[in-house]
């Protein structure tokens, strides 16, 4: 489970790379040089990126930096889950071109992305449309069409930094050692009773050291990622046919007071406001 560096080959006549991913139950912890847009549309799912572990719902679209640690975003989703990413050579934006004036936006974008940025609204529905139409163009106008997605993310006001400090790979290599078989064991336990003692022992910690470890890595306390991991999975239930109480026991809670409060303040919303207002995508 240690952290891999992936090797991305491009064709010979070609700056960038656009394609659709598909690893699914395969945890791929990793990183590369090679800056990456990626477009991810599922019930909902997981986002780990450098140090930030989130949930997202319906899609997402992030665009992450050079050597910037992060997880497959299909890991553990069992629905259906499409995904677009598109890459860019590892010098590509050491092009000289970028120094033109014209250009300085989108050198202060690829200068942030190191913190891992998520784009919403109006953005991120322009540029996804534009990075379908990318494959239908010859090599030029495929060309333009990715400095036009890269000129939207610079201008744009809906974006969320995931990350407020420097997690590229040189930075925390060893701390992140650990991270996949903590992420295996939570992944297989989550719906049960997963014991901080347990993976305290599994990765050779003591129990205030783990606990020191996970939330230095996370931000979060054991407990609290152990019931935002299960929230996730019961946002996906939901919009499945199954009851609320069905979905609390499914994702591992033994109290329905209890997921339904937690649900709501994770959230914003109750269980069934959850499923009524998510309905259509099951349609």
């Amino acid at each position: 489970m240690k952290i891999q560096k992936e090797i991305i080959h491009f064709e010979k006549e070609k700056s960038f790379k656009l394609f659709s991913p598909s690893l699914k139950n395969c945890f791929f912890w990793h990183y590369h040089p090679e800056v990456e847009l990626v477009y991810v549309e599922a019930l909902n799912g997981i986002r780990h990126i450098g140090k930030d572990i989130s949930t997202f719902t319906d899609c997402d679209l992030l665009l992450i930096g050079s050597n910037v640690p992060h997880l497959n975003f299909d890991y553990g989703i069992q629905t259906e889950c499409r995904q677009l990413v598109l890459q860019f050579r590892e010098d590509f934006f050491q092009n000289p071109l970028f120094s033109a004036p014209e250009l300085e936006n989108i050198q202060k974008l690829i200068e942030r992305s190191y913190l891992g940025l998520s784009f919403s609204g109006e953005t991120k529905k322009k540029v996804v449309e534009k990075m379908y139409a990318i494959g239908e163009k010859d090599n030029f106008e495929a060309l333009m069409e990715t400095f036009e997605i890269l000129q939207l993310l610079a201008h744009s006001p809906d974006v969320k930094e995931l990350n407020s400090e420097d997690t590229r790979i040189r930075w925390f290599l060893n701390d992140k050692i650990r991270m996949g078989t903590i992420y295996d064991y939570i992944n297989e336990n989550y719906d049960k009773k997963p014991n901080v003692n347990t993976i305290a022992n599994i990765v050779n910690l003591s129990t205030p050291a783990f606990c020191r470890y996970f939330k230095k890595q996370t931000n979060m306390t054991f407990t609290d990622f152990v019931n935002n991991y299960r929230i996730n999975h019961a946002k996906r239930f939901l919009l499945k046919d199954l009851s609320v109480t069905e979905v609390c026991f499914l994702a591992g809670f033994e109290s329905l007071s209890y997921f339904n409060k937690l649900f709501k303040k994770h959230v914003g919303e109750t269980p069934s406001e959850f499923r009524k207002n998510h309905s259509h995508i099951m349609n």
